[in-house]
């Protein structure tokens, strides 16, 4: 077990090392120059490019740069060439602003998705199958923005109530119950957005692998003993076709930042996706580069906790 989880942790660091290379590689790749000179911009004469170029060591070659950048980065010095503020603390900044959005997406995802694939695989072409299918479909065939935007026309028109940002201007000086309300209910609309794609695959996910061990031997055996049919579906095959859903579960962790940049540019929501958004617009580097190596952590940091609870779930591994 120890030298199962020592290997993991090798191969993530390893895998980190050469994604922070390839990235760094892809970003000085595009092109164009952050120092360019805007010839629009007359205070931004050719001395001024010279020593934004030599701040920032750009006059430098690429394998200084990439030691130069990591270097600030793990010691706290990277700063964001559109503000000058730190790359760190404005991504910890947006990080928590888009935190409640991962929590409640996931939440309704995974506490939505499992009951509704688990009925549709118990009851194989019922009507309820039928119905969870065509509309798991029709979600995954809608795109995200498209529905996001009929779903703000609807909610706007229906309930005649804001829906943009993280809360309604004005209300600043209301109550602490008024502004907490007010910020729940500006959360929901994206959350349930956000959620809707994840319960359409997950849930028919989890009806083929309930499916795929409701055909096992050991399954059909436990019918012929005679147990109740509860019994069988939820102590027999439910617990055994969780297993790749433990793997599933550290995945979730990149969904923080790559999965929320759509919801949070149509509704206006100063998140971290947002941010990395507004980065690549504006050739902020700094933040552009934090942004892929935090993705990059979260990735392998998630597959890790994978690997970590299927050695725990599963003793095959262990041995």
């Amino acid at each position: 077990m120890i030298a199962f989880i020592a290997r993991s942790s090798v191969q993530k660091i390893v895998t980190l090392f050469f994604v922070s290379i390839v990235s760094f590689l892809i970003i000085h790749l595009a092109p164009g120059q952050p120092s360019q000179v805007d010839p629009l911009n007359p205070k931004f004469t050719p001395e001024m490019v010279a020593r934004y170029r030599q701040a920032f060591h750009l006059d430098q070659p690429l394998y200084t740069q990439y030691l130069y950048f990591y270097r600030d980065l793990f010691t706290g010095k990277t700063v964001s060439w559109k503000d000058n503020r730190s790359v760190l603390a404005k991504i910890w900044e947006r990080f928590l602003k888009s935190l409640p959005l991962f929590i409640v997406g996931t939440i309704l995802t995974w506490t939505i998705s499992f009951p509704i694939g688990i009925r549709s695989a118990i009851a194989r072409g019922s009507a309820f199958d039928q119905t969870t299918t065509f509309c798991a479909y029709l979600l995954i065939s809608i795109p995200g923005f498209f529905f996001a935007y009929i779903l703000i026309i609807f909610v706007v028109q229906t309930f005649q109530v804001p829906v943009i940002g993280m809360q309604t201007f004005g209300l600043n000086q209301s109550s602490v119950t008024a502004a907490v309300m007010d910020r729940i209910w500006h959360l929901l609309l994206p959350s349930v957005l956000g959620a809707t794609g994840g319960i359409a695959v997950l849930s028919r996910y989890v009806r083929s692998q309930m499916l795929e061990v409701e055909s096992q031997d050991y399954v059909r055996t436990a019918r012929a003993k005679g147990l109740p049919a509860e019994q069988v579906h939820y102590r027999h095959a439910l617990r055994n076709a969780l297993l790749p859903f433990v793997t599933m579960f550290g995945l979730i962790l990149p969904g923080l930042i790559g999965g929320s940049v759509i919801i949070e540019s149509i509704f206006s929501w100063p998140g971290i996706g947002r941010m990395a958004y507004e980065a690549i617009l504006a050739r902020d580097y700094p933040v552009i580069l934090t942004v892929n190596f935090v993705s990059a952590v979260l990735v392998l940091g998630g597959t890790f906790v994978s690997d970590v609870l299927y050695l725990l779930v599963d003793p095959r591994i262990r041995l």
